[in-house]
């Protein structure tokens, strides 16, 4: 339970908050003047502006708030999946796709990542398919709208679903109007505050580590000796090296193709900037990843996982470390109350831009297709676009109702499983279309149906077998046993198997080529 003082300071950190982006908002829409500009904006911004942009729309409550409930839960395998594998990997994709994408991205002025591939593969069908795909994304909504939700209603001791209602109505309120102008000002903002909040949150756990690494790893072996193992066999998400490395490095390198991330780029006018863009960006990011650690300092403050008397749910251990932490005294109080708010711009600033991207891809990659000649205005489109945003929010608050009530583990497994399912359906269309010049639509659409199939015949189909008949799939068996189910090695089966399938198809085209040259 928040003291009366850190409600009182939460609710005036709400109302500044609101207001502050308010402002922005405002000030972004008065340069909108069609569904392009709400896509990718129409302002010059500096470089080291979208950066932070970049870094805050990648990093989502997930990365502050819901995994590193998952390191309290099980430990230090979780840190080297979590807090360093994904993190390397992931920047490193970001790197290599960037400068390729922005080339081909302004050449054929994309909006959404649906309409890059459906240009470069010149195929409305598949950029309609991938609109579709898209819907996906809104698993990753709700578990930010839940990981907000367990923030701030713990800070105000508040009834979890009316914030959940308040947060949804108000935050995809002013996105029907701000659009990646306002974004880009809102994000930078929200960067800059988890920047400071990450070192607080790093720094928050000094009494364990102030005498060594090697100290705190005694105290946490003291509670349970797994939680200092590199594995952690009773885990559903780091039993061994295969889930902890190989998964994790294949979705850290395919996650990058998510349509918030990867067309982040597309915001910078000059050529030059792109350099200065990316050493910022992976700067930020690597220390924000490295946050997941606090969940180790919750775990020692918690040992048995409960507060006063009570289990506490994977999603609400943090809030619930940060109020602990943070109440003694009024200094404490203020800095706790800036942690707030840095968690809360974790996930404000990812849900904008799921927000923009996913609706924007409902508007002109699924309706404007569908409807013809009968939608041409870029006013009818803004519209449109705006009635987009009011029905995700009701999907919103339907769906993170029943996470926030009765969660599989944790909202973010309903979030990987959509989230992951999506990138690697467009992983080989991302791939292939920068680098394969030759490519053609049917081979790369292949491989997206090979994904996505995979996917959720791992993630459903798999585990129905084993269960109901019995069958056994060797060393794969144990990711398909359980009520709980780790959505990575869905993920990373699916990317491998739709690139190596797409690469024996160009093998066997360009065999079929020389056969009939001879």
């Amino acid at each position: 339970m928040a003291t009366s003082a850190q409600v009182t300071g939460a609710w005036i950190l709400v109302i500044l908050y609101m207001g502050v982006i308010l402002f922005f908002v405002i000030r972004g829409a008065l340069k909108i003047k069609s569904i392009s500009d709400y896509a990718v904006g129409n302002i010059m911004f500096s470089p080291a502006a979208v950066a932070l942009s970049l870094a805050a729309s990648m990093t989502s409550a997930a990365t502050f708030v819901i995994n590193p409930g998952f390191i309290a839960n099980f430990g230090i395998s979780g840190v080297i999946s979590y807090g360093i594998l994904l993190p390397l990997a992931s920047m490193l994709s970001l790197a290599v796709l960037t400068k390729s994408f922005r080339k081909y991205g302004q050449s054929v002025k994309a909006l959404t990542l649906a309409q890059w591939i459906g240009d470069r593969y010149k195929s409305r069908n598949y950029a309609l398919f991938m609109g579709f795909l898209a819907l996906l994304l809104l698993t990753f909504i709700v578990l930010i709208a839940v990981a907000i939700t367990q923030v701030l209603s713990k800070a105000l001791n508040a009834d979890p679903v009316i914030v959940l209602v308040c947060i949804t109505v108000f935050i995809f309120g002013y996105m029907m109007f701000g659009g990646a102008n306002s974004m880009v000002y809102t994000n930078t903002i929200q960067a800059v505050i988890m920047l400071v909040v990450a070192v607080i949150l790093l720094t928050s756990g000094y009494e364990h580590f102030s005498r060594g690494i090697g100290q705190m790893m005694q105290k946490l072996a003291a509670i349970d000796p797994v939680l200092v193992s590199p594995v952690n066999p009773g885990s559903p998400l780091f039993r061994d090296f295969f889930e902890i490395v190989f998964a994790q490095v294949v979705v850290g390198i395919a996650i990058v193709v998510q349509p918030h991330i990867i067309t982040k780029s597309l915001l910078l006018k000059r050529e030059s900037d792109v350099n200065k863009f990316l050493v910022i960006a992976i700067a930020a990011e690597l220390l924000f990843f490295f946050v997941v650690v606090t969940g180790l300092y919750a775990r020692l403050s918690f040992p048995d996982l409960t507060i006063g008397g009570l289990p506490l749910k994977n999603d609400g251990i943090i809030p619930a470390y940060v109020m602990h932490v943070f109440s003694n005294g009024t200094v404490a109080v203020v800095i706790g109350l800036v942690v707030v708010l840095g968690l809360l711009s974790a996930g404000i600033s990812t849900l904008e831009g799921l927000i923009q991207s996913v609706s924007t891809t409902i508007t002109s990659d699924i309706i404007k297709p569908l409807a013809g000649s009968r939608l041409r205005s870029d006013k009818s489109l803004i519209s449109l676009n705006k009635i987009v945003i009011a029905l995700m929010a009701v999907v919103t608050i339907w769906l993170s109702y029943s996470q926030i009530t009765a969660p599989k583990l944790s909202v973010g497994i309903f979030a990987q499983n959509g989230v992951y399912a999506y990138f690697a359906s467009a992983f080989v269309p991302v791939i292939f279309g920068i680098y394969h010049k030759k490519m053609k639509a049917s081979v790369a659409f292949a491989g997206s149906l090979i994904a996505f199939g995979v996917h959720f015949a791992v993630y459903y189909f798999m585990p129905f077998l084993v269960t109901s008949y019995g069958m056994t799939f060797g060393f794969f068996t144990k990711y398909l046993e359980g009520p709980v189910r780790n959505p990575a090695i869905a993920c990373a089966s699916a990317v491998v198997i739709s690139t190596l399938a797409v690469l024996i198809m160009l093998l066997s085209d360009k065999k079929s080529a020389n056969t009939t040259k001879a």
